[in-house]
């Protein structure tokens, strides 16, 4: 019987769907699959990408370890494509290769002043608040005001991470690092701001909850966003979740703080709506102030500027503007959209629609960064659907023999992690989060990672 070697690239849940949805598949060959990350750990952004305080959607990790502690599944962990694996390599190995590399990069806010010190990216501060490895170990939290830009729920995240008193986020996996830099923190405020209006946002009925749910923390909204068209109160008409959303903004309209009013607590977090950012000011090259522009509905689904500027005072900016994929060393990539230019996952070649055999993509490299978990299972199935039926273009490896891979990297020195190795680090940080009552400390170094995992 014919047996496919496969890599898959990128150990997220994209990539752990696709070797699931695989070896499930109704297929007339064996499989053997192995999965490269470059962290020593798995599971990329649901570990590394969703705030500590969010157990709920952390719980999918559990489904995914349940994949691999199955143990059909080989991993290598801190294995760098295009450093210490190449494309080459892949086609000495494998038949096929997936890349389900994600998107870890902010997308661009082209305004003056965005470079300025003090602005930053929101993905930036979403991987050090979760303790990504290569990412610096200390943030400046020394502004008293600062701007979120976004309305997905990316930008939430990062409001209620800097809005939220550091003794709040004890009981989740939060780091050491990230833990002392929040309890020095010096934020009263936080502005969030969006283009349209309430009943346009990006985020989920439940991460707004989660906002004014906040100890001492007040939600200040403005009654001028909420003068509805005839195209916002059809949306609130028809759909449940946005009606829940204008539900509870309503709600907070009755509060003593909205209106900034003033509330009894030690901190604020305003929305504000039909704002769009024009420039950040600066005094010395550092963030001094957001300015924007009131916009208004343009009875077409859109919004038009109404010539009005407006300025708020902030030290700090950050964008949630959205994700951009990166490019991978001997792949096509789509430098406007961020994606690797695919077919249903199948790639294409860069200035044609010419298909690159054994080549295949999933999750948010293949289509961007929208959707829910629940669209990357759909998603891998696509895509694995085609690498089945493409057979007859796999490629053809000189040595496919499963221990050719560990023998190369040996040979290149480099220090990869396994699922045993996974386990000792999972074990060691449950274990630093139980003496202090914690369900996890996450472990942020690379190198002790790497000698974590590997029990030495």
């Amino acid at each position: 019987m014919t047996k496919l070697r496969l890599a898959i690239v990128g150990a997220g849940p994209a990539g752990i769907y696709a070797a699931d949805i695989l070896l499930k598949a109704e297929r007339k060959f064996d499989v053997s699959i192995d999965l490269f990350d470059h962290l020593p750990a798995p599971y990329g952004l649901v570990r590394y990408g969703v705030a500590p305080d969010h157990p709920r959607i952390k719980g999918i990790i559990t489904a995914l370890r349940d994949v691999l502690d199955r143990g059909d599944i080989r991993i290598f962990g801190g294995v760098r494509f295009g450093e210490d694996l190449t494309i080459d390599d892949l086609k000495n190995h494998y038949n096929a290769v997936i890349f389900a590399t994600g998107a870890i990069r902010d997308a661009d806010l082209d305004i003056p002043g965005i470079d300025a010190a003090g602005s930053y990216g929101a993905a930036d501060f979403v991987s050090w608040y979760d303790g990504h490895p290569d990412f610096p170990r200390e943030w400046p939290l020394d502004a008293a005001s600062v701007a979120v830009v976004g309305v997905g729920n990316v930008a939430l995240d990062v409001a209620r991470v800097l809005a939220k008193h550091a003794e709040d986020l004890l009981v989740t996996e939060i780091p050491a690092n990230v833990q002392a830099a929040l309890e020095a923190s010096q934020i009263t405020d936080v502005h969030v701001f969006g283009r349209r209006g309430p009943a346009q946002v990006k985020f989920t009925p439940l991460e707004l909850r989660e906002l004014g749910e906040l100890r001492d923390v007040d939600m200040v909204v403005y009654d001028e966003d909420f003068d509805y068209d005839e195209a916002s109160r059809a949306a609130i008409a028809s759909n449940k979740q946005v009606m829940v959303i204008d539900r509870v903004l309503q709600s907070w309209r009755q509060r003593p703080s909205a209106n900034n009013a003033g509330g009894e607590a030690s901190r604020r977090l305003h929305l504000h709506f039909w704002a769009k950012p024009v420039e950040v000011k600066t005094e010395d090259g550092r963030v001094s102030a957001l300015v924007y522009e009131r916009t208004r509905p343009d009875g077409e689904g859109g919004i038009v500027g109404t010539g009005e500027l407006r300025e708020v005072p902030v030290q700090q900016m950050y964008r949630a503007v959205g994700y951009f994929g990166s490019p991978l060393p001997g792949v096509p990539f789509d430098k406007k959209h961020g994606v690797i230019p695919n077919h249903e996952g199948q790639v294409l070649r860069k200035d044609s629609n010419e298909r690159v055999p054994g080549v295949y993509a999933t999750g948010w490299i293949k289509r961007g960064p929208v959707g829910l978990i629940g669209h990357t299972k759909s998603d891998a199935m696509e895509t694995v659907s085609h690498l089945i039926n493409d057979q007859a273009s796999w490629w053809t490896p000189e040595d496919p023999s499963p221990e050719a891979i560990p023998a190369l990297l040996a040979e290149r020195g480099v220090a990869w992690t396994d699922l045993d190795g996974w386990h000792r680090l999972d074990e060691h940080e449950i274990a630093l989060g139980a003496a202090q009552e914690r369900a996890r400390i996450k472990v942020v170094d690379r190198d002790e990672m790497v000698r974590v995992s590997r029990g030495v």
